[in-house]
């Protein structure tokens, strides 16, 4: 049976949250199609640029994406604070830049308002919209909405472009956190697409670097690092940029041909901060989709989610 997403995403229990979207035909959502000998490699940047401009309007910040050949993942941090903070104008200003404004709020921008019961639609409208904007669900519809448009008017057809729903995995802790952000940006790696983090297109690890290059430690649209002093999760990721990709090159360097089964003994600092033994962290940063696991977290983290969700059992992965 399937799971209602308001039991798989709970912004009040955990921000973070690991999405997949896949694509439900043969012909490729990026990539080269062998088979036709069609190129789709330029849809990696629809899927990448849509992403980041709507992460610029809706409160979900992306904390790490890898657009594959026939699917992407994202791992999003869902920021209900800054939509809660919002005024009415910045909603209304945010929702209508991609959507039709209705007449009614028309007047409302222009003080046009002139009866209780008008106002108080304008302020259930403005409420919804203020919900949506810090919506996984509605982010990832949007989304997969455009794509999937544009690929069929493309492809010159009709029909459903994406399996039936995303996948999440809520991610309860900063391990857990750390291990899905790893997981995803070396993605291209696993695959064979790329050599090293620096290489692997489309993805969240190179545009971290090439802001680096450039002497920025922000990269635009993306969620920053505010560091591991800063215990607010509610205000970034919780590590120190540098730490994270001191570890995503470590893993890296462990899934080469040439260092199977070989752990190098320079382990990276932030596996010790948080207690994360080197084995465990190389399978979750390698393997965290082997098995279908919707929460990820320390045993007492998976615990306080079953007992707010009030559930006998959850199907979750667990971090030591």
């Amino acid at each position: 049976m399937t799971t209602a997403r308001s039991q798989l995403i709970c912004p009040e229990m955990t921000p973070y949250y690991h999405c997949v979207s896949r694509c439900v035909r043969r012909s490729f959502l990026c990539g080269n199609d062998t088979f036709t000998g069609q190129s789709y490699e330029h849809r990696r940047e629809w899927v990448e640029q849509r992403m980041l401009f709507l992460a610029s309007i809706y409160c979900i910040r992306i904390c790490s994406y890898a657009i594959m050949s026939n699917h992407y993942h994202l791992v999003a941090f869902v920021d209900r604070e800054a939509a809660l903070a919002l005024s009415d104008l910045e909603v209304v200003e945010r929702w209508c830049s991609e959507h039709q404004t209705p007449a009614i709020i028309h007047r409302w921008l222009t003080s046009q308002i002139k009866s209780k019961a008008e106002s108080h639609t304008c302020d259930q409208l403005i409420e919804t919209w203020r919900h949506r904007l810090y919506s996984l669900s509605w982010f990832m519809k949007e989304l997969n909405y455009d794509i999937a448009v544009q690929a069929n008017k493309e492809d010159q057809c009709t029909g459903r472009f994406w399996e039936g729903r995303f996948k999440s995995q809520a991610l309860l802790d900063e391990k857990a956190l750390l291990s899905a952000m790893a997981y995803v940006d070396l993605n291209p790696i696993r695959a064979k697409m790329a050599d090293s983090p620096e290489q692997s297109d489309h993805t969240s690890i190179k545009a971290r670097l090439t802001s680096l290059k450039q002497n920025e430690t922000n990269t635009p649209s993306l969620a920053n690092f505010m560091g591991h002093e800063h215990q607010d999760k509610h205000q970034g990721i919780p590590f120190r940029l540098m730490d994270y990709i001191e570890l995503v090159d470590w893993v890296g360097r462990q899934m080469r041909e040439d260092k199977r089964g070989h752990i190098d003994n320079r382990m990276p600092a932030i596996l010790e901060r948080l207690s994360l033994p080197q084995q465990e962290c190389l399978t979750l940063c390698t393997e965290l989709e082997k098995k279908p696991r919707a929460w990820i977290g320390s045993t007492k983290e998976l615990n306080n989610a079953k007992t707010k969700l009030g559930k006998k059992r959850m199907v979750g992965l667990l971090i030591s």
